[in-house]
């Protein structure tokens, strides 16, 4: 049990190696914890129906995105604000218009994932 951390080494275990293998599964507590944050910011309807339309579409401003959504103008700019600060949309300015798309690789891998479990 040579992965267990001395706090808990005086636990006693059922099957040790199996312990061993679950910490080697889990890994390093800051990359599970940027995976949770992940799946929080998919977490909510809202936004996970935006990353959606952006994935599929491609660049899409906020108004066209309302529209797609169901959504008001406001909630989606709120809603692309978090994406944004999270690096997992970016915009490009084209005149006065901003279109937003999926920059963040692992989350558009998850988005091909729900794409095609929608048919």
């Amino acid at each position: 049990m040579h992965l267990v951390p001395a706090d808990r080494a005086d636990r006693r275990t059922i099957d040790g190696h199996r312990v061993c293998e679950a910490i080697a599964a889990i890994g390093d507590a800051g990359r599970v914890r940027t995976w949770a944050d992940r799946f929080s910011l998919l977490a909510d309807a809202n936004r996970l129906a935006l990353l959606l339309a952006l994935h599929r579409t491609g660049p899409l401003a906020v108004s066209d995105l309302a529209i797609a959504t169901g959504m008001n103008d406001p909630a989606v700019s709120q809603a692309l604000r978090l994406l944004r600060a999270a690096g997992v949309v970016e915009g490009q300015k084209e005149g006065r218009v901003v279109r937003y798309r999926v920059v963040d690789r692992d989350v558009r891998g998850l988005l091909e994932h729900c794409a095609a479990d929608a048919g």
